[in-house]
C-alpha cells in the first residue's frame, strides 16, 4: 500500500504521501491535525489555517499561529509551503521542516512585500503541510523548546 520508494544506503526513502495516505496517519495516530476539517485535506497535503485574524502593513511582518495542533510520529516529517493565493498578494513566509515527533501549533513568520495592507480571517487557509514518511523512525526526534506550542510563540532562543 506505501507505493515504491527509493533506495539508498539500505534505507527505502518513501515519497509525499496521499490524501488516502493521510487518512491512514490520521486514524491510526501517526499523525493528529486537530481541529481536522476534510475540506482543507487535498491530492497530496492538508491546509492549515490562521488561528487568528490578522492585518499585516505593507513592508512589515507579524508571526501568525496555525489553527490546527500538529502531532507528527518519529517516522513523519512535514514540509512548509505558502499557498499561492498568498505569494501572489506579496505574501512571504519563512518555513522550517515540521521533526518528527513535534506536537503544536506552528508559529510563522509571514512579511508583506507587496504596497498595500494584507488582511486576513480567522480560518483562512494559508500553509499547506505536505507530509513524507522517513525510511526509518528518527532516532531523535523533536523534544526541544517548542514542543507542545499554543498559538504564537516568541523566539525561545
Amino acid at each position: 500500500m506505501w507505493g515504491l520508494g527509493i533506495v539508498c544506503e539500505g534505507y527505502i526513502s518513501m515519497g509525499v504521501l496521499a490524501d488516502v495516505e493521510i487518512e491512514e496517519c490520521l486514524a491510526d495516530g501517526t499523525l493528529v491535525i486537530a481541529p481536522f476539517d476534510q475540506t482543507c485535506l487535498s491530492g497530496a497535503g492538508y491546509d492549515l489555517r490562521l488561528a487568528d485574524q490578522t492585518v499585516i502593513p505593507s513592508g512589515q511582518s507579524r508571526l501568525v499561529a496555525t489553527l490546527e495542533r500538529v502531532g507528527l510520529s518519529d517516522e513523519l516529517v512535514g514540509s512548509l509551503h505558502i499557498r499561492s493565493t498568498l505569494a501572489r498578494a506579496g505574501i512571504v513566509a519563512s518555513l522550517a521542516l515540521v521533526d518528527p515527533g513535534f506536537r503544536g501549533q506552528l508559529t510563522i513568520l509571514l512579511f508583506n512585500t507587496s504596497k498595500q495592507p494584507f488582511a486576513m480571517a480567522k480560518n483562512d487557509r494559508f500553509l499547506q503541510l505536505v507530509l513524507h514518511r522517513l525510511g526509518v523512525k528518527a532516532r531523535r526526534p523533536y523534544a526541544g523548546k517548542y514542543q507542545d506550542s499554543q498559538g504564537v510563540v516568541d523566539s525561545r532562543g
